[in-house]
């Protein structure tokens, strides 16, 4: 026979809130410990300032057409290979943000329009683009 106590009897419970304080004061105290233990070390630097852009310069476009027989052609006026890159080393002279398109007629050769694009190059022009037309649409006249 079992004789109970006047006294209730309490099971044994693990508090787990005292312990998450004790963890994060730990934690805190390990990071703060370790923030003094970190020697800043700087170099004295003399750093330029910002400087505004004077003047906005605008592009320049130049077009080249080439037509069937593979002549180059500036402003309606044909020019051997010889004045176009006299004329484009003087137009990049004049300005340096020149920008050329080259247009080629349909029948016009691959390697005429690659000895343009070449003498740009040569003449220093690097923006160089191609202006192209889209197909004529089926059944439309030109």
């Amino acid at each position: 026979m079992r004789i109970g106590s006047p006294l209730a009897h309490k099971k044994a419970r693990i508090e787990i809130i005292p312990l998450i304080d004790i963890m994060f004061f730990l934690l805190a105290s390990f990071m703060m410990v370790s923030l003094t233990m970190i020697k800043m070390q700087s170099l004295k630097m003399d750093l330029p300032t910002a400087t505004q852009k004077s003047a906005r310069t605008e592009a320049v476009l130049l077009n080249i057409d080439i037509d069937a027989a593979g002549q180059a052609s500036i402003s309606n006026r044909l020019l051997t290979s010889l004045e176009v890159y006299a004329f484009l080393t003087n137009a990049h002279a004049a300005a340096t943000n020149l920008s050329v398109y080259i247009r080629g007629h349909p029948e016009a050769s691959h390697g005429a329009v690659i000895s343009v694009v070449d003498t740009t190059k040569r003449a220093g022009i690097a923006k160089v683009s191609f202006s192209l037309n889209p197909p004529p649409a089926a059944g439309s006249a030109r």
